[in-house]
C-alpha cells in the first residue's frame, strides 16, 4: 500500500531494520540501524515490533508528503522535524492525515533520526533483511518522487492515536564518554599509547560513514608493528594503523581486518556514537565485561518503561 512520495530525499536517507546476521563469514556485514535503540524505540511506539523495517534519515533534507492516514513516530536525533512547517520535537508519535508534509529541516542535535510507521515499510529484501548496504549493492538511499509502501492492506482499519511523546533519552547528547572493553591486542601499545588513548580527545574526521569512523588526535604508540594476522571484527572493534589514529568499525563495517585492535566500544554505546558529528571530540572510558552487560540490560530496561507508557495504538 503507498503510503508516502518522496520530495526530497535529503542527505543520506535508507531503509533500515536491526540488520542480517549469519553472513559474516561470507564478508557480509550485518549493516542494519547505526542507532539501534532509536529505532526499536520508534517501532515499539507505532506498536510494530522492534525489528521492522524504518526510515534512518542522516542529518537533514528528507521531505515526504503522506499518501493516506498513517500513525508514526520519529525518534533519535533532532533534526528540526516539521508536518506542515510546524516544528515537533523527536521522541513522538503522530496521526497523519493524506495530504501531510513532513520534512526533516536541518540538525539541531544528534546525527541520525528514526522515522517508524505502523506496519512497516515495505522494502525489498537482502538475505532476510531490508537494510540498505550500498557498498555491497544491497538496495540504495530514497530518490526524489520515490514511492514508499506500508506494510498494511487496504481493508485495515487504521486505529487513530492520540498523540504520545517521551521524554527525550539523554544518550542523543548528554553521555560525555565512549565506553570500551580494552583489548583484544591491547598488550601490542605502549604504555604511553594506552594512556593517551584513555586520556586524550580525538576528533570525529570528515571522512567518517556508516563503515568506520576515522579519528584524530594524539598519536597512540605502538610497541611493534600495527599489522596483524586478519582476524573477525565486530562493529564497535577499534583498529589503530601505523598513524597511530584511531578507527571505529560501524554497522557496515568490514568482517575483517590485519590492524591491531586497543578496545572494543560497548554494544550499549554504539548508539551514541552513532549520534555523534564530524568534527566533534570523542573521550573514551574503560569498563569490565560486567558493566558492559548491566548498560545493555539498563538499555532494554528502557524500552520496556517505554512500552509500558505507551497508550495502545
Amino acid at each position: 500500500m503507498k503510503a508516502f512520495k518522496v520530495f526530497s530525499p535529503g542527505v543520506l536517507t535508507t531503509y533500515q531494520d536491526l540488520g542480517r546476521r549469519g553472513y559474516r563469514q561470507f564478508g557480509i556485514p550485518i549493516s542494519g540501524a547505526m542507532d539501534t535503540f532509536a529505532l526499536r524505540a520508534a517501532n515499539l511506539m507505532v506498536g510494530n515490533r522492534e525489528s521492522e523495517t524504518g526510515l534512518e534519515v542522516t542529518l537533514m533534507g528528507l521531505k515526504m508528503v503522506s499518501l493516506r492516514p498513517a500513525l508514526i513516530a520519529v525518534t533519535g536525533a533532532d533534526l528540526n522535524f516539521t508536518i506542515n512547517s510546524e516544528y515537533h520535537p523527536p521522541w513522538k508519535r503522530f496521526s497523519l492525515k493524506a495530504g501531510d508534509v513532513i520534512h526533516f529541516q536541518n540538525r539541531r542535535s544528534g546525527l541520525r533520526a528514526y522515522l517508524a510507521v505502523h506496519g512497516g515499510f515495505l522494502t525489498q529484501s537482502f538475505m532476510g533483511s531490508g537494510s540498505v548496504f550500498q557498498r555491497g549493492l544491497m538496495g540504495t538511499p530514497l530518490k526524489k518522487d520515490e514511492l514508499l509502501e506500508v506494510d498494511r492492506s487496504e481493508e485495515e482499519n487504521y486505529p487513530g492515536s492520540p498523540e504520545f511523546q517521551h521524554e527525550p533519552f539523554a544518550y542523543v547528547a548528554g553521555q560525555s564518554q565512549i565506553r570500551v572493553i580494552l583489548g583484544p591486542q591491547a598488550e601490542r601499545f605502549t604504555e604511553e599509547g594506552l594512556a593517551a588513548f584513555l586520556s586524550s580527545p580525538y576528533k570525529i574526521k570528515s571522512q567518517s560513514d556508516r563503515m568506520a569512523y576515522r579519528l584524530e588526535g594524539t598519536r597512540i604508540t605502538h610497541r611493534g608493528k600495527a599489522d596483524i594476522i586478519s582476524e573477525p571484527l565486530l562493529p564497535g572493534a577499534i583498529q589503530v594503523p601505523n598513524d597511530g589514529n584511531p578507527i571505529i568499525l560501524m554497522a557496515d563495517g568490514q568482517t575483517t581486518g590485519g590492524y591491531a585492535k586497543i578496545a572494543n566500544v560497548i554494544s550499549a554505546d554504539l548508539p551514541v556514537l552513532a549520534q555523534r558529528i564530524p568534527g566533534e571530540a570523542l573521550r573514551f572510558g574503560p569498563v569490565d565485561l560486567d558493566a558492559a552487560y548491566n548498560a545493555m540490560e539498563e538499555r532494554n530496561r528502557l524500552l520496556l518503561h517505554l512500552k509500558e507508557d505507551l497508550p495502545s495504538p
